[in-house]
């Protein structure tokens, strides 16, 4: 992959590392809630269009702040890998969320893991309390930060911004991240919105007060601010912990796949237009996916992926002793699971086994 450069040499470099994908169903399929809707912009074939959507897209350049030789090697085996971060930043239209405290953390963070072939796909969700060896870094208005032995995990996005949290999991999991797609509670909800909702059914009640959420047991029709709810619980369910809200998020997950599937956009212009405006203001990508014709590709190597292609794992950890908010990784276990994903295999069972967990599996379905 092109450490800097033009457009056109970022792309043939991204070429390398994937095969083209075949053609799938026409459906929208997507492997991860920020990059929904994407597949879609590829039907928008006029020129005003493009322009209008291109305009729309603010990404970050990665590749230019990390230097080439402090990062994994890009091996050439077909697979994809997309760190996928959900920001929590309380600035602007996300003020309700919460006190703006200058800086964002990454509330949610996802590794993509798209097999060769473009046909299953593994997540590995890293939760943000996580005790990690964080790297030198550099902030956003360049100055050095050190790295830290022993720091939380969504610290890397606070002090030195998407590039640093691509650096210090690129250092946990040995692998160069292809992608990065992050999202926000605003383009969130608004995404969910435009999709009409998002059906699940909770086998009980979740009520918490933090993220604003109160449902009974049963089915429901999640709007955006509801969803968004789900995805941010963690007192109100479980053991109250980290872990508790990933179950929630993954299993939110395969049914936002379902649901998106399920959406008859190819038949609406409207409806395409409208998911397509929302989805290139909701994420902030890498930028090498800086063009609606960039997103569509990319997105198009993903739409043959359903819920059931999806392997969703929390990276394996243990409660710190020291300090039962926080968790720390178990080694040799994180060690088989990264050295699948290298080696696009599928991760074992053995390395998720009697890993802490926040016990709210099974509550959302």
């Amino acid at each position: 992959m092109a450490e800097q450069g033009s457009k056109t040499s970022r792309i043939r470099a991204t070429g390398r590392r994937r095969r083209p994908a075949g053609k799938g169903r026409k459906a929208l399929t997507v492997a991860a809630w920020s990059a929904a809707g994407l597949v879609l912009v590829g039907g928008c074939g006029f020129g005003y269009v493009y322009y209008t959507l291109n305009g729309n897209i603010d990404s970050v350049d990665i590749n230019s702040q990390l230097r080439d030789d402090e990062r994994p090697q890009n091996v050439d085996n077909g697979s994809m890998d997309i760190l996928v971060l959900g920001s929590d930043t309380r600035s602007g239209a996300n003020g309700e969320y919460g006190r703006d405290e200058g800086a964002a953390r990454s509330d949610t963070a996802m590794v993509l893991h798209v097999y060769e072939g473009h046909k299953k796909a593994s997540v590995v969700s890293v939760p943000r309390d996580t005790i990690v060896e964080r790297p030198d870094c550099t902030d956003r208005a360049g100055a050095a930060v050190p790295g830290q032995r022993k720091a939380m995990f969504n610290t890397a996005y606070e002090v030195g911004g998407p590039a640093c949290a691509v650096k210090t999991v690129e250092k946990m999991s040995g692998i160069r991240m292809d992608h990065y797609i992050e999202v926000d509670f605003t383009g969130f909800k608004k995404l969910i919105d435009e999709l009409g909702g998002v059906e699940i059914t909770t086998t009980e009640p979740i009520k918490d007060k933090s993220s604003h959420l109160d449902l009974a047991a049963g089915t429901h029709t999640l709007g955006g601010e509801q969803a968004l709810g789900l995805v941010r619980t963690r007192k109100g369910v479980g053991d109250g912990s980290d872990l508790g809200r990933i179950q929630l998020q993954q299993a939110f997950m395969k049914a936002f796949i379902e649901q998106a599937k399920s959406v008859g956009v190819f038949s609406s212009p409207k409806k395409l237009w409208n998911l397509a405006d929302t989805a290139t203001k909701a994420i902030r990508p890498d930028s090498e996916l800086d063009s609606v014709k960039e997103l569509s590709d990319f997105a198009g190597g993903l739409k043959q992926l359903g819920a059931d292609d999806v392997h969703m794992i929390t990276l394996p950890v243990q409660y710190d002793p020291a300090d039962l908010n926080r968790v720390v990784p178990l080694e040799a276990q994180g060690r088989q699971v990264w050295a699948a994903l290298k080696a696009d295999r599928p991760i074992p069972a053995s390395a998720t086994k009697d890993t802490a967990e926040g016990r709210a599996g099974g509550v959302v379905k």
